[in-house]
């Protein structure tokens, strides 16, 4: 079976498993059992059960988010991101539950920063801003989604996703606009690095 496909197969497992019992009552031997594969095959894939749940929130979530990374879309890949996670709603609070909240922000924080940072990204080709300006707010507003994902999975998931990616998108549309702003180099500077210059003048 090709390395892709046993990961997912595995995934599937641990989630049908997570409908039945807690996830810090799943062994690796319910997992390759109800998989059909060998511990073997399972360690050379994942290094525990923590890995695999890591795993599969990220593909999960990149899933959700593929092609939706642009100023004019990302509010669509943020809502699939709900929708996916209430479609795994056993898997989602299982680990929201079994688990410390930095351990599930560790696995949130690479899939929403990349998605943020595309949205800075392209706000900030109108602007001069260094990388290390653009960096600190996309990391910035990728902490503050991922709180507010947190926060609704605390709740039982029970708010209106689309009413929530519209009071997001109120917010951030314009937040990340006035950051940029206050961030920008006066004089024209070019972004990027510590010493840049004017654009039109010559570097030293």
């Amino acid at each position: 079976m090709p390395s892709q496909l046993t990961k997912r197969a595995l995934e599937e497992s641990l989630k049908r498993l997570l409908l039945t019992k807690p996830l810090n009552k799943i062994t690796i031997a319910d997992i390759t059992s109800d998989c059909g594969i060998s511990r073997m095959t399972f360690y050379y894939h994942f290094q525990d059960i923590y890995n695999l749940v890591e795993w599969a929130c990220e593909e999960d979530a990149a899933r959700a988010i593929a092609g939706n990374k642009t100023a004019d879309t990302w509010q669509t890949g943020l809502l699939d991101t709900f929708l996916a996670l209430r479609e795994n709603k056993p898997f989602i609070a299982s680990i929201y539950h079994d688990m410390s909240r930095e351990q599930v922000e560790r696995f949130l924080v690479p899939v929403v920063s990349d998605l943020v940072k595309s949205v800075v990204d392209e706000h900030a080709a109108r602007r001069h801003v260094r990388e290390q300006d653009r960096d600190f707010i996309a990391r910035f507003f990728a902490h503050a989604l991922i709180g507010t994902v947190l926060d609704w999975i605390a709740r039982d998931m029970r708010d209106d996703p689309q009413q929530l990616v519209q009071r997001v998108a109120t917010i951030a549309d314009g937040a990340i606009e006035t950051a940029l702003d206050r961030l920008e180099i006066p004089g024209g500077y070019i972004a990027g690095s510590e010493g840049s210059v004017p654009e039109g003048s010559a570097a030293p």
